[in-house]
């Protein structure tokens, strides 16, 4: 018997394909968690982006772009035939009938200031289900939706009480470019799976919400970062309208809301991030924090005979403005009038190229280009470490950094920005530092280059707390402990999962025999459809194919019998979801 557990991991614009602490906590996952079979679920920017990581050999791969595709099934592995009739069954009588309502309460949801995260999950859910059967494209790109978007938006730009700024065309035409483009998530078929696992409470979390709502599939969310603050510091420098920031807010609020309400355990990499799960309404009970830990083995101190030609400091993080590189800078200014051989430099990528040159600006207009030394990504993280005498970071925003923790265990003297769950980290084994406040940061730096005692004790103590909490072994046992314990129980939803599956196949094949005319076939298709999962949701749309059938028929009693089972049913699953 496969005892191994199944987990889908799902992750946004990070692993496989880019570097950085999520994506070294992902390969960490899915390289040394053995027990355990992965399928990367990568919602990536488009289709083009080259993977930075070798999966394991058991772990599979699906990739969901988001932008530079021209149909939205084009990552599918659907037949072409499939695809062909979905499109044309997708005629403007399915999208008034049965996309319209679903899209209806989709933008209700996200427009408005008050959320309702269990009805946003239901609605996702059936959207998924109605895409498995219909074009995604023809339904989003309709005149039919387009006309229905514009009242609905125009309604809340003119409601004082969940007051929308009035949208120029463009802003609305943008702002359903948005849904389109982020949600062809929904688009995706959900492999079958024992847990979901999701990186951030993010979009990346709907595939976990559609498995959780339709199998049952326990959901664990963890949080790197807290998602929704990361969007509102970084929404001010966009330059949107009033209208499309607005917008975007209350996006991403449903998004964040809804992966909270339906995730049975939440997960943040420190103490720090459950505040904010906590506001949301998160139970205490499901909040279990697992710090993020690293090798041993790998992270090893230097000797203290191994001494740079010039006082180091390094700082390993990417050029990005939430890293705040310029108080860095501004730090390296005032620690050279007091050491005026020391060495700055800083191991990382550039994110944003725009702030990167204002970096290197800064560094000209103070005569900084000995001093201060971009290196750019390296492949040896540990040695960049080994190279510092002081290991420095000056973020204005994090969660629990590698880059600190990764620090500790090569036994390096910290100073730190008191951001985010770096306090966690660090305890008493290293200084901490208001953030943006040059200053502060470059008297600290003085104060360790200046004092080798200290400097060697605040290391060893460093390393010595990195052994006892923030070790690889701690952080995939917790993981295997959690996978464990969601996953009791899940066998026994696995014959309503493979009923559901077959539900599904019936209809198809009610749908193809529908589309060529053979009513009777069709309808008993579908009738076996409705026997194999009586109380599923999708009973009511496969009630009023048959509805359609018998109408072609011209037995019009029968189709009037079937639409008035389908209000019958419809009203008390309505009753269901409100209850």
């Amino acid at each position: 018997m496969n005892n191994r557990i199944r987990v889908m991991l799902t992750t946004e614009g990070t692993y496989p394909f880019h570097q950085g602490g999520v994506s070294t906590w992902c390969d960490t996952l899915v390289h040394q968690m053995t027990q355990v079979d992965y399928i990367i679920y990568s919602i990536i920017m488009n289709p083009f982006v080259t993977q930075k990581f070798d999966l394991a050999a058991s772990t599979r791969l699906i990739k969901v772009p988001l932008w530079g595709t021209e149909e939205p099934s084009e990552h599918l592995t659907t037949p072409f035939s499939q695809v062909y009739v979905a499109k044309r069954l997708t005629v403007d009588k399915v999208i008034k009938d049965h996309f319209l309502p679903l899209f209806i309460s989709l933008i209700e949801e996200v427009v408005s200031p008050v959320k309702d995260p269990k009805r946003f999950g239901l609605i996702l859910t059936e959207l998924h289900k109605y895409f498995q059967e219909y074009d995604y494209k023809k339904s989003f790109k309709s005149e039919i939706t387009w006309d229905v978007y514009k009242k609905i938006i125009m309604a809340y730009s003119f409601n004082t009480g969940e007051r929308l700024a009035e949208p120029c065309v463009f802003s609305m035409i943008q702002s359903l470019g948005w849904l389109y483009r982020f949600l062809n998530i929904l688009n995706t078929p959900i492999p079958d799976i024992n847990v979901t696992h999701s990186a951030a409470a993010a979009f990346c979390g709907i595939p976990c919400i559609l498995a959780k709502v339709q199998n049952k599939t326990p959901f664990l969310l963890t949080e790197h970062g807290v998602y929704l603050r990361e969007q509102y510091l970084s929404l001010a420098k966009r330059g949107y309208s009033s209208f499309l920031s607005t917008f975007l807010v209350r996006m991403i609020t449903s998004i964040a809301d809804v992966n909270y309400h339906y995730a049975d355990q939440v997960s943040p990499v420190c103490e720090y991030n459950t505040r904010w799960e906590k506001e949301f309404g998160v139970d205490p009970k499901l909040i279990k924090v697992i710090n993020n830990g690293v090798s041993k083995e790998v992270f090893t101190p230097g000797t203290k005979s191994e001494r740079n030609k010039y006082p180091t400091v390094v700082s390993v993080a990417r050029v990005d403005p939430v890293k705040d590189t310029i108080t860095l800078i501004r730090a390296a200014m005032h620690v050279r009038e007091r050491i005026p051989d020391v060495r700055f430099i800083v191991y990382g990528s550039v994110s944003v190229p725009e702030y990167y040159e204002e970096c290197q600006a800064l560094v000209n207009e103070l005569d900084l280009k000995e001093t201060f030394i971009f290196a750019g990504h390296t492949d040896n993280v540990p040695a960049a470490y080994k190279r510092g005498d002081v290991i420095a970071l000056s973020s204005i925003t994090e969660a629990f950094p590698y880059s600190v923790v990764e620090a500790m265990m090569t036994g390096k003297a910290i100073v730190a920005t008191d951001v985010g769950g770096i306090k966690e980290a660090l305890g008493e084994s290293g200084i901490l530092v208001r953030p943006r406040q040059p200053e502060q940061l470059a008297k600290s730096i003085i104060t360790l280059l200046e004092n080798n005692d200290l400097r060697f004790a605040m290391g060893e103590e460093s390393r010595q707390r990195a052994l006892n909490y923030f070790t690889i072994e701690k952080v995939l046992d917790a993981y295997l402990k959690s996978y464990r314990h969601l996953s009791l129980g899940v066998e026994e939803y696995h014959n309503l999962a493979f009923s559901v599956k077959r539900q599904r196949l019936l209809s198809e094949k009610g749908y193809a025999l529908l589309s060529l005319g053979y009513w009777e076939e069709a309808i008993k298709q579908f009738r076996l459809a409705v026997k194999e999962v009586p109380g599923s949701p999708a009973v009511p749309v496969v009630l009023t194919e048959i509805a359609h059938a018998y109408n072609n028929m011209g037995k019009y009693d029968l189709a009037f019998n079937e639409l008035e089972k389908v209000e019958a049913l419809s009203e008390m699953m309505q009753n269901e979801k409100t209850a």
